[in-house]
C-alpha cells in the first residue's frame, strides 16, 4: 500500500497544478469575449469543446463501462449540471451584477461549505487543520480579491454567488464520491456533455458568428490565432485542469481538495500581473500569503497513514 504521506504530496502538487491551469483561463477566456462571443457563448464553447474532446478519448482508450455509467447515471447528470454548468452559469450571472472580485470570494466560500457538509450532513470528523485552513483561505482570499472596492448590495447577484458556491463545493463532493466507481475521464467527459446540453438554450449556439474562430484576437497584447486560443481553453483550462482535479481528490480528501483549489484565485492574479501588467498591493501580496498558508495547513491535515477501505460504488440518494 502506498505511503498515505507520499498520495498527500502527490495530491498537493496536482490540486496545485489544477489550479494553476483553471487560473490561467482567465486571458484566453477573455481574448474570446473581446473577438466577439457573448460570456455564455464562451462557456458553452469551453465545455462543449472539452465534450467534443473528452467523449471519442474515452470510447476509443476503452475507459468507459457503459455498466458503471449506467449504474451511476443519476449521479453523473447531477455532476454534469452541478459542478460544471452549474459552477459556470452561477458565476457569470453573479459578475454581471456585482463585482469579480466580491463573486470569486463568494465562489471560493465552497471550502467552508464543504466542510461543514461533512462535520453536520455527514456527521465525519474533520481534523481541526482543515478548518482553520478554509478559515484561513477566506482571509487571504477577501485581501487578494480586495472586497471592500467598489461593493454594493445586489440580491440577485449575492444569491448567484452563493449558488455557484455551492455548485463549487458539490464539484468536490460528488468527484470524491464518484471517483470510488467512475474513471475520472470517463466522469467528466459524461459531465461537460451533460452541461453543453444544459446551458445550450442559454448560450444559442445557433446563433452565433463562429466565422470569429478562424480569425485572430489579442492575448496579452500579442494577436493569437482564435483556434489557439480555443485550444488552450479546451485541452489545458479544462480538460486537464478538471481532471487533474479529480485525480487530486482521490489522493486527498474533498474538504482538503477545496480549501487547495481557492489557491486559483492567486494564480489568476499572478498571471494577471505578469501577462497583463496588472499591479498587485501590498495587501494583495499579503493576502496571497495567508491564502497559501492556509492552503498548506489543510494539506497536512490528510494522515501520514490510513488503512485503505474500499468505498461501494456511488449512487444517489
Amino acid at each position: 500500500m502506498e505511503d498515505r504521506a507520499g498520495l498527500a504530496r502527490s495530491g498537493l502538487v496536482l490540486a496545485l497544478l489544477s489550479a494553476g491551469f483553471l487560473g490561467a483561463s482567465g486571458p484566453f477566456g477573455k481574448a474570446l469575449i473581446t473577438a466577439g462571443m457573448s460570456p455564455v457563448q464562451a462557456v458553452w464553447v469551453r465545455i462543449a469543446g472539452s465534450a467534443l474532446v473528452l467523449v471519442p478519448v474515452v470510447v476509443l482508450l476503452g475507459r468507459a463501462s457503459w455498466d458503471v455509467v449506467r449504474r451511476n447515471l443519476p449521479a453523473l447528470v447531477l455532476y454534469g449540471l452541478l459542478a460544471v454548468a452549474g459552477v459556470q452559469g452561477f458565476y457569470f450571472l453573479a459578475v454581471s451584477r456585482i463585482p469579480v472580485g466580491v463573486a470569486l470570494l463568494l465562489e471560493y466560500l465552497a471550502p467552508v461549505l464543504i466542510v461543514l457538509w461533512v462535520r453536520f450532513v455527514r456527521r465525519s470528523p474533520v481534523p481541526r487543520s482543515a478548518a482553520w485552513g478554509a478559515a484561513a483561505v477566506v482571509i487571504g482570499l477577501a485581501c487578494v480579491v480586495q472586497i471592500w472596492a467598489g461593493l454594493r448590495l445586489d440580491v440577485v447577484g449575492l444569491s448567484a454567488g452563493l449558488a455557484a458556491a455551492v455548485c463549487q463545493a458539490s464539484f468536490f463532493l460528488l468527484s470524491d464520491r464518484l471517483s470510488a466507481a467512475v474513471d475520472p475521464l470517463t466522469m467528466f467527459a459524461c459531465g461537460t456533455t451533460v452541461a453543453a446540453v444544459a446551458l445550450a438554450p442559454f448560450a444559442r449556439p445557433w446563433s452565433a458568428d463562429w466565422s470569429i474562430l478562424w480569425g485572430s484576437t489579442m492575448v496579452a497584447g500579442h494577436g493569437v490565432w482564435t483556434p489557439l486560443v480555443v485550444l488552450w481553453v479546451v485541452v489545458v483550462s479544462t480538460v486537464l485542469a478538471y481532471t487533474i482535479g479529480i485525480l487530486a481528490i482521490r489522493r486527498l480528501s474533498a474538504p482538503v481538495a477545496g480549501v487547495i483549489a481557492s489557491t486559483e484565485v492567486l494564480f489568476a492574479v499572478l498571471i494577471a500581473w505578469i501577462a497583463l501588467g496588472e499591479t498587485l498591493t501590498l495587501i494583495q501580496v499579503v493576502g496571497g500569503a495567508v491564502l497559501l498558508a492556509g492552503a498548506f495547513v489543510a494539506q497536512r491535515s490528510v494522515p501520514s497513514t490510513q488503512p485503505e477501505v474500499k468505498r461501494p460504488a456511488a449512487t444517489v440518494g
